[in-house]
C-alpha cells in the first residue's frame, strides 16, 4: 500500500469577488498540489478555482460532491484515493470546510486512518462576526438554522437567551436570506430589552454592515437583509 496523500481543508470566499483580499497564497499553492477535489458545490467550486487565476484548466480537474446527503459509507469510498497516496482538496461551498461544513464527516474518517489534514486560513462568517461583536469571545455556541415555524423559532430564541444569560456565553446563529428580516423581528420581539444583539451582514462583501447594540435600541425595519447573507449573535448578561 501507497503511502497515503494528505487532507487539504481549502476556505471560499463568503462574497462575490473578495478572493484577492481574503484567500492568502498558500491556499492556491495548496490547491496545485491537490489531485483532486471534494466540493459541496460543483458550479460553485469550479467558478471559485478559475477566479483564482492559476493557470489550472477546470476541464481538466477532478471533482466529487461531499454534501449532507454523503454518507458515512460513501465517505469511506471517496477516501480510498487518498489512503493510495492521492492528495485531495475540501471546498465548501462558501467558508471554512468543517466549520458548519459537510466536509466535518471526511476529516472525521480521515483521522481514523492517520491521514494528515491541513486546515488553511480563510474567511469564516461565523467568526468574523463574533469577533466583531464584542460580545465574549471566550464561551460561545454556533447553533446553525432556528425553526421554520414561527412559535418554534421563538422558543428556541428564549432558550438561546437563557443559556447565554446562565452560560455567560455569546449565541450564534442563523436562518436562509428570504427569511433574515422575520428572523430579526422575532429577536426583537422575543428577547428582553437589555439583551445585546449583533446583526452581521454580507461580511467581506461590498454590502458589509456589523451592528451591535442593546434589543431596546434595535427596529425591525432598521437595515435591509432579505436575500443577503447575515449572522446573528445575541449576549445576554
Amino acid at each position: 500500500m501507497n503511502n497515503p496523500g494528505q487532507v487539504f481543508l481549502i476556505p471560499n470566499v463568503i462574497a462575490e469577488g473578495t478572493q484577492e483580499a481574503v484567500i492568502p497564497q498558500h491556499v492556491k499553492s495548496a490547491i496545485l498540489a491537490c489531485d483532486f477535489f471534494l466540493v459541496e458545490n460543483l458550479r460553485t467550486a469550479r467558478r471559485y478555482i478559475s477566479s483564482l487565476k492559476l493557470g489550472l484548466t477546470i476541464e481538466e480537474l477532478e471533482f466529487q460532491i461531499l454534501d449532507k446527503k454523503t454518507s458515512y459509507e460513501d465517505c469511506f469510498e471517496l477516501l480510498q484515493p487518498v489512503l493510495n497516496g492521492k492528495n485531495v482538496g475540501i471546498i465548501s461551498e462558501s467558508g471554512c470546510p468543517g466549520v458548519a461544513d459537510p466536509g466535518a464527516r471526511l476529516v472525521h474518517m480521515a483521522h481514523q486512518f492517520r491521514v494528515k489534514v491541513n486546515p488553511l486560513v480563510g474567511p469564516s462568517s461565523i467568526l468574523l462576526a463574533l469577533m466583531a461583536s464584542g460580545f465574549n469571545g471566550q464561551s460561545f455556541a454556533f447553533h446553525g438554522y432556528l425553526p421554520i415555524d414561527k412559535k418554534d423559532r421563538q422558543l428556541a430564541i428564549r432558550n438561546l437567551e437563557k443559556s447565554s444569560k446562565e452560560l455567560n456565553q455569546t449565541q450564534i446563529f442563523m436562518d436562509t436570506p428570504y427569511r433574515n428580516e422575520q428572523l430579526l423581528a422575532d429577536v426583537i420581539k422575543t428577547c428582553r430589552k437589555d439583551t445585546y444583539l449583533c446583526v452581521a451582514r454580507d461580511i467581506s462583501g461590498k454590502e458589509e454592515l456589523i451592528l451591535s447594540k442593546p434589543v431596546e435600541k434595535w427596529k425591525a425595519n432598521e437595515v435591509k437583509l432579505k436575500k443577503i447573507p447575515t449572522i446573528f449573535i445575541i449576549y445576554s448578561t
